[in-house]
Formats: structure tokens, C-alpha cells, sequence
């Protein structure tokens, strides 16, 4: 489990990459929690991950946050989760 500012990461080796977006209701409303949703999914497809089972859960403080600095998030908590190097 890797957690970065935004984010928390977990993962179990599987035979194919399948991912997992939580962003709850503390986040925010619908359209935030979709913005969200829609940024993180655009990083993902952007990174080339191994086969794994991903959960990638925002917390509330990712309302505020950037594309750029989710996606820096998101690589720090990877690193920290042992999934990339």
C-alpha cells in the first residue's frame, strides 16, 4: 500500500491490469467526484503499469488538486507501494 497527499494505492499481482477508481462523497459532490475520476483515469492510461488488480482511492483533499499535481501523487504513491520503480 502506497499513500501519497491525494491518494492511496493498493495491489495485487494478477494475471491482467484491472483498476479500481474510489472517490467518496467526503470528496465532494457528483461533478467533483467525476473531475476526479476522469483526471485520474486519464493518468492511468497515460502510465504503463504491470499486470495487476489496482485500487486507487482519492481522499477529500483531492478536490482541490491539479491534474499535474495528481499525477505526481499518483507516482509517488506507486513508488511507495513497491509497484514502480
Amino acid at each position: 500500500m502506497g499513500r501519497g497527499r491525494f491518494l492511496s494505492v493498493k495491489w495485487l499481482p494478477a494475471p491482467e491490469l484491472r483498476v479500481g477508481i474510489v472517490v467518496s462523497k467526503k470528496v465532494g459532490k457528483a461533478v467533483v467526484r467525476n473531475r476526479i475520476k476522469r483526471r485520474l483515469r486519464e493518468i492511468l492510461r497515460r502510465l504503463h503499469l504491470p499486470k495487476v488488480h489496482l485500487l486507487v482511492i482519492a481522499s477529500p483533499e483531492a478536490r482541490e488538486a491539479t491534474f499535474a499535481e495528481l499525477f505526481q501523487d499518483l507516482i509517488r504513491a506507486l513508488k511507495k507501494s513497491g509497484l514502480i520503480q
